[in-house]
């Protein structure tokens, strides 16, 4: 199974495996990450799960899509390598993916 890294603001790391074909959110859920609340449950209609994806990852992981771009605007600290957790799928390219999670997440 793939393996991803999430950052927490105070530096503490977390590596979980995540199953392909789930999501980079489904993976912190599964295994207890602090940090993804994910109050729609993927539904792509909230931020709270919003992540910064690692700079040496951004193009394994793809861009945003418009849909995205617009729940993202009620993010919090939103920068150039934020995405929703939610829409990011686990694939084998994505072993050691590395994700950092914002200081706090929208309500």
């Amino acid at each position: 199974m793939p393996r991803i890294t999430y950052i927490a603001q105070d530096g503490s790391s977390r590596v979980v495996e995540a199953p392909v074909g789930h999501t980079v959110m489904e993976g912190a859920l599964d295994n207890d990450v602090d940090g993804i609340v994910a109050a729609c449950g993927g539904s792509c209609s909230c931020s709270t799960c919003h992540v910064y994806v690692d700079e040496a990852w951004i193009e394994a992981v793809g861009p945003r899509h418009a849909e995205e771009d617009f729940v993202l605007e009620q993010g919090i600290d939103v920068r150039p390598n934020s995405r929703l957790s939610c829409q990011i799928d686990v694939t084998e390219a994505l072993d050691g993916l590395v994700v950092h999670l914002p200081a706090e997440q929208a309500e």
